[in-house]
């Protein structure tokens, strides 16, 4: 047992080393360089220290003004839907651009994920770079940083792990440290609940027999471990999509420009329009499977699924995070999910933050007719 246990621990460590020969050594080390924050082995760091919060005094003032902007369109959905302060999401969908535009959209959806488990899926922006793809990323820290502490990583996580096929996930922290589709969620959730606890999990290129496969996997493990521990979906464990909707305009984006309407006045508004009609027909009302495949390949060419047709970053998180919900659901006996749009915004649209004096906290890219960014928050029960 002791020599097959040592050849299986130089196989393990033979697999890592060709998995990480697929990404470029180099690249990786300029990007973790380049990190605000850097990672330690057992806790996570923070790439970008400007677009969001690093410190419990920034937050503060962010969620101020988070719950000024977001008060109006919060009290009339509470009307519209018969919600109110402790009405609790089973998902949503969130945006991840600069607190400095989309703060509004964020507190819109956030406050209503109440569970104390937060398994979140990201976007993973930099997977051609890992040469990742048709897998699931799980990190291996401890702990996140925050504004206000640590947030521990759930222990949910190596439940659901142990109930995974090996083929259908890796860990690395690397790809989580240079991510930030999910650290711009997490403060949030730390301020709405201090104890709560997370399960990062970022989602790189597939196609949708890959998504509906591991999807599969995923709700079946989820609902097998929420049924031995007697968890409530929505109560102990909610799923949060990361996404940011179009990124639009014909300047300053590094040669990936998508701009069909044009970049004027009536482009925009015709670019706006067909993100709501996308969010509406697709990512709103019950969840279902042939809605989200619908989305997918709509956002990216069927045939090479690395390529866009409709730039939305979050073209394989969400399809693949509310299909696993809205099956984790079934496997527990509950309803199924229905979505309801919160609202939608702009970077040109929303209200700016006043971040004067909050040390680097600001912008990170220009908001104008050339280059701007959509932001979508969905809740669902």
């Amino acid at each position: 047992m002791a020599g097959r246990g040592w050849m299986m621990a130089v196989l393990w460590i033979a697999l890592m080393g060709m998995l990480a020969a697929q990404a470029d050594p180099e690249a990786v080390k300029k990007l973790l360089d380049q990190m605000g924050i850097p990672s330690t082995p057992t806790k996570r760091g923070q790439p970008d220290v400007v677009g969001f919060a690093s410190r419990a005094e920034q937050m503060d003032a962010v969620l101020k003004q988070t719950a000024e902007l977001a008060a109006p369109q919060a009290a009339a959905l509470e009307n519209q839907n018969g919600w109110t302060a402790d009405t609790a999401f089973a998902a949503a969908i969130c945006p991840h651009d600069d607190y400095y535009y989309a703060a509004r959209l964020y507190g819109l959806v956030l406050p209503h994920v109440k569970a104390k488990r937060v398994v979140l899926f990201g976007v993973f922006h930099k997977a051609r770079l890992f040469d990742c793809r048709d897998k699931l990323v799980f990190d291996r820290f401890a702990e996140w940083r925050a504004p206000y502490g640590l947030v521990p990583v759930s222990p949910l996580r190596q439940e659901l792990q142990a109930k995974l096929p090996a083929g259908d996930w890796v860990a690395d922290n690397s790809m989580h440290s240079v991510e930030h589709s999910l650290e711009a969620i997490v403060p949030y959730l730390q301020a709405y609940r201090r104890d709560v606890e997370i399960v990062p999990i970022l989602v790189p290129y597939m196609g949708w027999e890959t998504v509906d496969r591991l999807a599969a996997d995923f709700s079946a493990a989820l609902a097998t471990v929420m049924k031995e521990k007697g968890w409530v979906l929505g109560r102990d464990v909610a799923v949060v999509c990361s996404t940011d909707a179009v990124h639009y305009g014909d300047a300053q984006w590094g040669g990936s420009n998508y701009c069909p309407f044009g970049s004027d006045a009536a482009g925009y508004i015709k670019a706006v329009a067909q993100d709501r009609s996308l969010i509406e027909h697709f990512l709103a009302g019950p969840v279902k499977p042939d809605k989200l495949k619908d989305f997918l390949y709509l956002c990216v060419d069927p045939k090479d699924v690395t390529r866009y047709t409709i730039t939305w970053c979050g073209r394989f998180s969400v399809p693949f995070g509310l299909l696993a919900a809205q099956r984790t659901a079934e496997a527990l006996g509950r309803p199924g999910l229905s979505g309801a749009l919160l609202d939608y915004g702009t970077s040109v649209s929303e209200a700016s933050l006043d971040l004067t004096g909050l040390g680097l906290m600001g912008q990170t890219a220009p908001n104008n007719l050339h280059h701007w960014v959509g932001y979508a928050a969905v809740g669902y029960e």
